[in-house]
This record gives C-alpha cells, structure tokens and sequence, in this order.
C-alpha cells in the first residue's frame, strides 16, 4: 500500500519531485504538512484544508494521549474518522515532548518518566508506547521514538541522543512490526546528532540501515543557524537512501523550505504558518509583514498580490489590519488561511519547476527576492 517513486530531479541541485502512495492518497512532494497537534488545524476546518491544497496532516501522539485519550480514539475508530479528515495523515512519536518538555520530566535508555502539562498526572512514555498509540491512531505515517537534543548541546550530548535514538528505532520498529499493520501504516525512523557532521553521518547510517519506508531529519530548526541546518542536509543527502521520502521536522520559514528542497529534502511540517497567523504576522512571496503596522490603515490592496488564497482574493490589508487591531477571531482566520495556503504553494511550485527543469532559476528568483522582513514592515 505504500510506495515512493521519484518523478523528476533537479540534476544541477539534487532537488526531487516525487509520489508517495498511501491508504488515504497520493501525495505530490516536495509537501507542506500543515500540524494539527490535537486533532485540528488551528482556525481551520478540514474542507478549507482541502480548499488549500493540504496533501497531509499531522497530529500529535503525546497530546492525543492526554486529550481526548486512546479509549475515545479508539471507539470512534482512529484520527481520520474522529476529527473527518480523508486524507494522510502523519503522527509524531512524542519524542520531540522529551526535548520540548524537558522539565518535566526523567529519561533513561528504558523510557520518558514526565508529568502531564496539563494536570500533573505521572506518564510513562517509550518506544512501545509511541507504537501502540499510533496504532490507535491509525495515521498513515507513523514515526519512531527519539529523543531530540536541545541546542546548542555539548558533543557528548549529543552523542548519547544518537546512541540513545538507534537503540528507540530498533524497539519501535520490534513493536510495529509485531503489533501494527505495515500495509496500513508506514513507520518512518529519524535521524539526529545536532549540527555534528560525524554524529549526523553515524546516525544516517545506522537508522537507515533498518531499512524502513521512509526517514526524518529530526533536530534541526531549534536554534542553530540557517547555514547549521544547509550543511547538515548537505551531509545527509549524500547517505540517505534517493529512493525513500525524506522529511525534514518542524521546518517552515519559507527560505529553509526552498533550501532544503534544493537539498533533497521532500517533506516539511512546522507550527509557524498558524502560530504567526494568530499573532497577524504574514509571510508574502517578497516577506514577512506584521499587519499591526500603522502603515497599513489606509492600504486598500490585497495582502500579497501574487497569492491565490481567500483571503488575498477577498480583502484588503487595511481591512485585515482593522480585525487584527479588534481582536477578532476572523482575522486570525484570514491571516492562518494565507500563511497556510503561501507555504503549500511554495512547495507546489517548487514541484513545478522541478519538473520542468526550471529549478535552479527558481531557487535563484526565490533567494533573491524574499527578505526576512520586508521595508514595509520597519
């Protein structure tokens, strides 16, 4: 059921487009995965997901477990049914909770010991756990259970996260393989070792030596520099296997999605399209514009002109800046559909321009025009 085949390839930069098959779709890469953590897209309903060009979602397996929790799941037969979503979907491990909540809690090689960040009640969280979970789940992608160092981390740190993430893979894939329907669900591993080229290179090789379906760069885009995170995949794309999806976790700035596309990268995912939107920070093909900005009161054109989405469709900036200024809920709305619809569709056209040869001009264009912060914005 599943499958991933490499259409086209940029020959200049490495750049893939490419299929991945799965139960619940084709999906094109290079992809945006939009996060919906609990179960939801933030301000956004599955039909105006579809609307925008959502190939697959993501959840959250820790979260999912504390709320609404796996007997509820269960009974009404999975993610994809509880929350109507027909397409792929993706679930984390919760191993990135190891890294995110780390005061919380006490890891050993065995498991995560944490307390709930919602009540404190006490969690015991493994590579076992993580499986059977996402098998309530029932998400077409499942991931393994690591642990994500915290930047910057010392290199013996790191080190023992990648010991530790390799000896997590090998019992997640044990349990999968034993308790999971691998015609159903696809475990992808992850590969680690911070902005250390010789960690980087020691767990490529030894996660991809488990030869699953697919696999993560995880620890990146948690602190480090934009030229860290290029050199790491620069490292990776000439060890991990070009006939398998690569996904790079949480990435979402539009420059990093380009970058890592031009370094073989196929998949993205990240919280940053929904996250700036509820706070009315955009980003447009030319930048990132905060909509508060008092310049925009009287700007009556659309808020990125080259953008096909509802809202640059339907209202102006100085309409946008007035709900954003109110408080009201629909500029939220507006601002998450645009950030949402720009960031798939950059990846689209990256498709696009693979195909057709084009890339390198459409890297060069790209990295040439958007800034950072726009002028408009100071």
């Amino acid at each position: 059921m599943f499958e991933f085949r490499v259409v086209a390839e940029c020959p200049k930069t490495g750049a893939r487009a490419g299929e991945l098959i799965t139960p619940h779709g084709v999906i094109r890469t290079p992809v945006f995965m939009p996060v919906g953590t609990l179960g939801t897209v933030k301000a956004m309903s599955p039909a105006e997901l579809e609307e925008i060009g959502s190939q697959i979602i993501l959840g959250n397996t820790y979260h999912l477990y504390l709320r609404p929790g796996p007997e509820i799941l269960e009974e009404a037969g999975g993610l994809h049914a509880f929350m109507n979503w027909d397409g792929p979907i993706l679930t984390d491990s919760g191993g990135f909770q190891v890294f995110s909540l780390a005061r919380l809690q006490k890891v050993s090689d065995e498991k995560v010991i944490c307390r709930s960040h919602i009540d404190g009640s006490l969690l015991e969280m493994s590579p076992e756990w993580s499986m059977k979970m996402q098998g309530v789940l029932g998400s077409d992608i499942a991931m393994c259970f690591d642990e994500c160092c915290e930047f910057p981390a010392e290199h013996e740190r790191a080190e023992k996260a990648v010991v530790r993430t390799t000896k997590w893979a090998l019992r997640s894939r044990e349990y999968f393989m034993r308790h999971n329907d691998p015609e159903r669900q696809a475990l992808f591993g992850i590969v680690q070792g911070s902005v250390y080229e010789d960690l980087r290179r020691r767990s490529a090789e030894e996660i991809c030596s488990l030869d699953l379906p697919g696999y993560a760069i995880g620890g990146l885009s948690v602190g480090e520099s934009h030229e860290a995170m290029y050199n790491m995949l620069e490292i990776l794309d000439g060890i991990m296997p070009k006939d398998k999806p690569r996904y790079l976790m949480g990435v979402g700035h539009p420059l990093n999605i380009v970058e890592g596309i031009a370094r073989g990268v196929d998949m993205f995912d990240c919280v940053m399209p929904t996250r700036n939107g509820r706070n009315a920070t955009v980003f447009t093909h030319t930048g990132r514009l905060n909509m508060r900005g008092a310049q925009y009161a009287h700007d009556f054109g659309p808020l990125d002109a080259e953008c096909d989405c509802y809202t640059c469709r339907n209202f102006s900036r100085a309409y946008l800046r007035h709900l954003a200024m109110s408080g009201e809920i629909l500029g939220s709305r507006l601002f998450t559909w645009h950030n949402l619809r720009l960031t798939i569709s950059l990846a689209e056209r990256a498709r696009e321009a693979i195909i057709a040869g084009s890339f390198p001009e459409f890297l060069e264009h790209f990295t040439n025009t958007f800034h950072e912060d726009t002028k408009s914005d100071n």
